[in-house]
């Protein structure tokens, strides 16, 4: 879903509900935000929102209450990694991608980590999901990293398990993820695909909460495989076979944007050591780190 960064004069009339001769007006008097290139003025959205909002009227009193200094839904190693590095101050609660995002629009989380996966494509799912939540209207989507997600096995590969076919035909043992993660969304598509019900798995009783989590019970013994990313099996010293690269985003409301924590983690993004440790952990491509994917 591809959401205009800068609007023309006609689109940003149209977004502010004004007449153009009106918004030449608020341009000649300094009073709204824009910037002239090569002859024409250009309006960031995400500046006239914050227009919009400086003016807004409140109850006396009133002051909205600022979430807490978390980032919600799903865990990734590289993420974690990098809010500590960061110094952001910012704190993980990994619950899945859906829970992190019922928790952001509830402002119990500054910001949640996401990668979905339905019948967009796995370019689109995040923000498909995100502009389909009506309490998310002010969200800001930013690319973390690409991921490559696959079927974790044993190591060694003591099953031969050499496709995701061949595990769901084998009766191999699946670590499930609980509802809502993306690596359960993930295995319900793939399922889909061969047109095997979630119920003809030869499943492990309970869900696994991380990625992390699934891997440690392979590890072990409990269960013979399940879906996680290429870093999570390198960690953990477990086998890995491929099946598809997915967006990794982070999503928070446009207050908590600009707030000092998650400003600290978005400019480390950007650094050559984020890069770095990227590479080191295998299965990410951060080419696209920090950017705004989309803004609401």
């Amino acid at each position: 879903m591809q959401v205009d960064i800068y609007l023309t004069t006609d689109q940003a009339a149209a977004y502010l509900k004004l007449k153009e001769r009106k918004l030449y007006d608020l341009v000649a008097q300094g009073a709204v935000p824009c910037s002239k290139v090569t002859g024409k003025w250009l309006f960031p959205r995400a500046a006239l929102d914050r227009w919009i909002a400086a003016g807004l009227s409140h109850p006396q009193g009133f002051q909205a209450e600022a979430p807490p200094a978390i980032i919600g839904g799903s865990h990734d190693p590289l993420l974690e990694w990098a809010a500590r590095q960061s110094d952001s101050g910012l704190a993980l609660l990994a619950e899945g991608s859906e829970v992190g995002l019922d928790r952001l629009e509830r402002n119990e989380v500054a910001a949640a980590a996401i990668h979905l996966h339905g019948h967009e494509t796995d370019e689109t799912a995040n923000l498909s999901a995100v502009a389909a939540r009506s309490g998310l209207h002010d969200a800001v989507v930013v690319s973390v990293a690409r991921r490559e997600q696959g079927l974790v096995i044993a190591a060694g590969n003591p099953l031969g398990l050499k496709s995701f076919e061949q595990a769901t035909a084998n009766g191999a043992r699946f670590g499930l993820r609980q509802a809502g993660a993306g690596a359960q969304l993930l295995l319900k598509v793939m399922l889909d695909r061969l047109g095997v019900p979630l119920a003809g798995l030869n499943c492990v009783a309970a869900p696994y909460p991380t990625g992390a989590d699934l891997a440690l019970a392979i590890r072990v013994g409990e269960a013979d495989c399940g879906i996680a990313t290429r870093a999570v099996a390198a960690t953990h010293g477990l086998g890995f076979q491929p099946l598809t690269w997915e967006r990794f985003d982070l999503v928070l409301r446009r207050r908590s944007y600009f707030e000092p924590g998650p400003q600290k983690l978005l400019r480390f993004l950007l650094q050559p050591d984020f890069a770095r440790r990227a590479a080191e952990l295998g299965g990410y491509d951060v080419g696209e780190a920090g950017m705004i994917r989309l803004n609401m």
